[in-house]
């Protein structure tokens, strides 16, 4: 099977996209003739012309709004934000409008929009450009929330979420744009709400999503090397949430180590950690631990940044407290 970097992922499924469907179209910050910030519209409007991939000045509440607007009347948006950071100038229109216009309307109106971009740390960005948004829009009835951590699930997830005929909020990151990861050639699509066991085990479940699968995954490799056999999760959607296949891995394991970037207070972590003492309590041989980022705003300094985020060794110290080593 072919070798494709995230981007290239992420530009094949608009791409195929909008030559299935001429609804479909790209409008955001410099990609059209930049060929995207990260290069992930890269000859899209060489392809299909300004119509359809529409550069826009620095102003996320005019053009998500007029996403919004136009996928009432019967087009399918790809709204891209530089970041989700930026995504708070447009909030409004993401919440108020997009994700409650259905229930608003009565059913009249549809709103197949999708939201994407980067969100979260991307290195040396400061606070202001490095906070992650997915328990924020997460928290919303109305949308549906996915955050891929490969380029395999990034091109199946983002075609289906162009399809879908709910607003979608679909996370990315900087720092995955360049990973490389295996991506047929054929058509495929991957569900909503469906989380992918990546890893299967029997001592610990080790539940993430998007960039920190890269934690989740190599802190499962050092534990094996110790003797524990975690079992890895990837819960490709956050809104949607696969309850069922965490809640099954659970019972299983009896143990449950949680590695979220967030902050943790009101974090797609603590909903689990809910949900699981909730209906699997009685199978929890040790208290569910959470592994987030540290409740300060992220700063610019290396050395801090790396003190702050969630790491391998956080996660291996987190399961070996739950297993009582």
């Amino acid at each position: 099977m072919r070798v494709i970097q995230f981007r290239e992922a992420l530009g094949e499924a608009m791409s195929e996209e909008m030559r299935r469907d001429e609804s479909v179209y790209l409008m955001g910050e410099e990609v059209a003739e930049y060929n995207g910030a990260y290069k992930v519209s890269q000859g899209m409007l060489d392809e299909f012309g300004p119509k359809r991939v529409i550069d826009t000045p620095i102003a996320e509440l005019g053009f998500a709004g007029i996403g919004v607007g136009s996928a009432m009347n019967g087009l399918r948006p790809i709204i891209e934000f530089m970041t989700f950071n930026f995504s708070l100038v447009a909030i409004d229109q993401v919440i108020n409008g997009a994700a409650k216009m259905m229930s608003m309307s009565g059913g009249q109106f549809n709103v197949p929009i999708v939201f994407r971009g980067p969100t979260g740390n991307a290195g040396q960005l400061s606070s202001q450009h490095s906070q992650n948004f997915e328990n924020w829009y997460a928290n919303t009835p109305g949308l549906k929330v996915v955050v891929p951590s490969n380029p395999y699930d990034a091109k199946g997830l983002l075609k289906t979420s162009i399809r879908d005929n709910d607003p979608t909020i679909f996370m990315e990151s900087e720092l995955m744009y360049g990973d490389k990861g295996e991506v047929p050639e054929e058509e495929y699509t991957i569900p909503i709400g469906q989380a992918n066991v990546t890893k299967s085990g029997n001592d610990v479940t080790i539940i993430s999503f998007g960039k920190m699968m890269k934690v989740a995954d190599q802190a499962a490799i050092e534990l094996g090397k110790e003797g524990i056999d975690a079992e890895v999760i990837d819960l490709r959607s956050v809104r949607p949430i696969d309850y069922e296949t965490i809640i099954a891995s659970v019972k299983k394991t009896n143990r449950l180590v949680i590695v979220e970037e967030a902050w943790p207070l009101a974090s797609i972590s603590a909903e689990l950690s809910h949900q699981i003492q909730f209906n699997a309590f009685d199978y929890l041989d040790a208290p569910v631990i959470r592994v987030t980022s540290r409740d300060v705003p992220l700063p610019y300094a290396p050395t801090l940044i790396e003190e702050i985020l969630p790491n391998v060794k956080r996660t291996i110290d987190a399961v070996k407290a739950v297993m009582y080593r």
